[in-house]
């Protein structure tokens, strides 16, 4: 929803982003921001909670660096940050890429497997 300009806030990521996605209101209103940027009360109007309640949670999906705010008049516009989600999805490659490599490791060596392997 527009260009991000000075007033845009960007911060570091202080919070833990697993943290910040347990909750399901947070994992709806980070879908809600994958279709567009939108302001608070855009996603209050879309949620079961309240306006107060949607800006405590975007303030932790904020520290998380999911999200950041643009001011636009007395609007607060809301959008994905790449870098949050990023990081997540490379932390989850890593583990998935480490559980597989094991798998892989347990099951080539494991007795039963390797004969049925044999057998095909």
């Amino acid at each position: 929803m527009g260009s991000r300009n000075a007033l845009s806030r960007v911060p570091e990521a202080a919070g833990d982003p697993f943290d910040a996605l347990a909750d399901g209101n947070r994992r709806e209103i980070l879908r809600l921001l994958g279709t567009r940027d939108l302001a608070v009360h855009e996603l209050a109007d879309a949620l079961p909670i309240s306006r107060p309640a949607v800006s405590r949670h975007l303030r932790l999906l904020s520290d998380a660096g999911f999200v950041s705010e643009e001011r636009q008049g007395t609007r607060h516009i809301y959008h994905l940050r790449r870098e949050g989600l990023e990081a997540v999805q490379a932390y989850l490659e890593r583990v998935w890429g480490d559980v597989a490599a094991r798998f892989r490791l347990v099951a080539e060596n494991t007795p039963d497997v390797v004969e049925r392997a044999q057998d095909d």
